[in-house]
């Protein structure tokens, strides 16, 4: 069973990889689970929109505009920020939602632009890995 989950594992990082190489023009050699969308592969806010709709046509599911992205989750959170600033609240409230993500550095530079900084391609694939399962059961 562990080369089946790793296999399994495997396939999805490489669709994850194709689907960012595409969507930010970067080799897929230098994409690594840990690589940071915004700081690694040099993604922007506006490329969210773009890897979320080749994510879905890769794995054949629906990703909802506010599940995948902090940044999308909180443009629709009201009360989460403030000048700018995500509030104590605010922090808390994606991790509820987003199980799959490390938002363990959010509260260190609470900024609202900075919210998508910790998004990495383990991240992604853990989120995948939720929605296939969810969709088998």
């Amino acid at each position: 069973m562990p080369g089946k989950c790793m296999a399994y594992q495997d396939s999805i990082y490489r669709k994850v990889s194709a689907v960012l190489g595409a969507s930010l023009n970067v080799d897929e050699e230098v994409i690594t689970p840990t690589s940071t969308l915004q700081g690694d592969l040099g993604a922007e806010s506006i490329d969210f929109l773009d890897i979320v709709f080749r994510l879905e046509r890769a794995f054949g599911i629906k990703i909802p505009r506010d599940e995948l992205f902090p940044e999308l989750v909180f443009a629709r959170l009201r009360g989460f920020g403030d000048d700018g600033r995500v509030t104590p609240k605010g922090v808390q409230e994606p991790r509820t939602g987003m199980p799959f993500a490390d938002l363990t550095e959010v509260p260190k530079s609470p900024e609202v632009s900075n919210i998508a900084n910790p998004v990495t391609v383990q991240m992604i694939m853990r989120y995948i890995e939720g929605k296939l399962g969810a969709r088998a059961n």
